[in-house]
């Protein structure tokens, strides 16, 4: 083998790296919303975990990364064990779809026929030119993607080419064709596997290489059956750096992975020594091909799935293995390996923001109960859930920062800005409900009591400010632009109760029925309620702004809605000023 053909190979191996990246990132990207429904539907079931596996490597062109992403799944508490493993096997068996491609674009006669028009030289730049006029002049989201697709299929086929080219010549090389007589030796076989793939880190790609290496009709279905196995275990090294550093379940979802492929390589692969042994079946001495190749890969991972029923045992077989410190082995937030596919990373944060937003607003109506009647464990407690979401904002922020970084598609990337902008919202939220709770422990120390009139005042803003939080909350989780309309007519008839409320105060200085002292306490916890309220706002409009325009200038976009003379929006303002009406013996 040249010098010349060495470089070719490496090259080639380069290029079909590349293209495969290239082509899963626009897999990713198109099928983003997908990838979030088939999350959604993960259930403890194994068989539907496994379809959940099976379908994302299909999409993203690689079961290294499906895996990568279980682990952070389960390091986040979003997956258990049990579901981790059929996920596992469906990533196993997704990850063929890759040698069928290769067999198939390496179809093609030596003479003219209609089987040469689907040969890899034929259709590679064919795919490329198309490729790259969609990517280039092709505005559209969907056909860009299409576009990247189709050039990263380009360049993985050319990678694949050249090294089929490079290694040609090898047909002659005696030196080579004993080198594959003693992979034939199973054991050698498949540490050959193992190696290659723990190098580069590719089942697909080193599948790819057997493959292109079947050219020289050197390689046997003997000794391609052993590797093959071998490469469904090396291809677990990923998973298993990717769970260094974290939690104990997580490093027990790369053990699963491990275990998986050794067990199966360990029970299959006597049976069929057993079986070419004793069988005599010719087809087992014939030289390999790549067709052949994605053949046998496909069948051996289709008669593994009798593990499927095993699940609970390699449970227990993980938890062996990897025992359990008597600390508590806590999940964490944000995984940074779900960044790696930014549409699950997007619907990780949601998911993470809507719980530190629903800790917000128990947090305020918790406060506002104080006021009625205080109590020192439930302040406390509100102290302890304002700490945890400073935390939640803190993590998220970097988190979403580091993930805007990332190449995603328009929908996840106004989701992430989103996200971004309600984040301080929520966190001051929580803060007011301290505030709240301040002015509740200084009323009940200082054993200080409102007038009934100021009682029920404060009743009916607390009343408007909760209903605020429950839509706004609704509106966020859900998206719902319909209630995040009614927001801002809410929030202004807070803005309207506040100051009717400080002017009855005033009012009841004069007549010398309230304090000067409860007047402080008074203003300050009309400041807090109307601020929320205010919050509540920027929130909902961030959510209609995003949805009407993917503009987000949200102080502009208040300012044209409180002007505009809209007939809903008067509407809903005068049906809640109705419902949060001031007794009319104080007007």
């Amino acid at each position: 083998m040249e010098l010349l053909d060495i470089f070719n190979l490496f090259f080639g191996l380069a290029l079909f790296l590349y293209g495969m990246h290239v082509m899963g990132d626009g897999l990713k990207k198109s099928a983003g919303k997908r990838l979030k429904s088939m999350l959604q539907s993960m259930t403890s079931n194994t068989f539907k975990g496994f379809l959940l596996g099976a379908g994302v490597t299909a999409i993203m062109q690689s079961s290294s990364a499906t895996t990568v992403m279980v682990v952070g799944f389960v390091n986040s508490g979003l997956m258990t064990l049990k579901q981790a493993f059929g996920v596992i096997l469906g990533a196993n068996l997704g990850t063929t779809i890759t040698g069928w491609i290769l067999a198939l674009g390496s179809t093609g006669g030596s003479g003219a026929s209609f089987m040469d028009y689907f040969s890899a030289d034929t259709f590679i730049p064919v795919l490329a030119v198309i490729g790259v006029v969609m990517v280039m002049f092709m505005k559209n989201v969907k056909r860009n993607d299409l576009g990247t697709i189709l050039m990263g299929f380009a360049v993985l086929m050319a990678g694949m080419d050249m090294m089929s080219g490079s290694v040609a010549g090898l047909k002659e090389s005696e030196a080579f064709g004993n080198l594959f007589v003693m992979f034939e030796n199973p054991v050698l076989g498949v540490l050959v596997g193992v190696v290659v793939t723990v190098i580069i880190q590719s089942s697909s790609a080193s599948v790819g290489i057997l493959q292109a290496l079947t050219i020289t009709g050197k390689i046997s279905y003997m000794a391609a059956v052993p590797i093959i196995m071998g490469q469904n275990i090396g291809t677990c090294i990923t998973a298993i750096l990717s769970s260094i550093g974290a939690s104990k379940d997580a490093k027990r979802a790369a053990v699963i992975h491990l275990s998986y492929n050794v067990i199966s390589t360990i029970l299959f692969l006597p049976i069929f020594l057993l079986v070419a042994h004793f069988g005599d079946i010719p087809v087992v001495r014939e030289m390999a091909t790549p067709l052949g190749i994605a053949i046998i890969n496909t069948s051996y991972k289709v008669i593994s799935l009798i593990l499927m029923p095993f699940g609970d045992q390699f449970v227990k077989l993980a938890n062996f293995i990897i025992k359990s410190d008597k600390e508590d082995d806590k999940t964490q937030l944000l995984d940074e390996r779900l960044i790696a596919t930014p549409s699950v990373a997007i619907e990780r944060c949601k998911t993470v923001t809507v719980a530190m937003a629903e800790l917000a607003v128990s947090s305020i109506k918790d406060a506002i109960s104080l006021l009625g009647s205080y109590d020192e464990k439930a302040a406390q407690k509100i102290h302890e859930d304002e700490t945890l979401v400073d935390e939640y904002e803190d993590k998220l922020g970097s988190y979403l920062v580091k993930l805007s970084n990332q190449n995603m598609p328009a929908s996840d990337s106004l989701e992430a800005s989103k996200l971004l902008h309600v984040l301080g919202d929520f966190e001051r939220i929580s803060d007011h409900a301290m505030n709240i709770a301040g002015s509740a422990e200084e009323i009940h120390e200082k054993k200080l009591e409102f007038s009934n009139e100021a009682k029920q005042e404060l009743k009916i803003i607390s009343g408007a400010v909760c209903e605020i939080l429950d839509i706004s909350l609704e509106s966020f989780k859900n998206n719902d632009l319909k209630m995040a309309f009614m927001v801002e007519p809410l929030e202004q008839v807070v803005d309207y109760l506040r100051d009717r409320l400080k002017k009855r105060h005033v009012n009841r200085l004069r007549k010398n029925e309230c304090t000067i002292e409860l007047g402080f306490v008074l203003t300050d916890l009309l400041t807090n309620l109307e601020r929320v309220s205010d919050h509540c706002s920027n929130i909902a409009v961030c959510v209609l702004e995003i949805a009407h325009n993917d503009d987000l200038d949200i102080h502009e976009y208040m300012r044209g809605l409180k002007k505009e003379e809209d007939s809903k929006f008067n509407e809903y303002y005068d049906r809640f000023k109705e419902k949060y009406a001031l007794p009319s013996s104080q007007k």
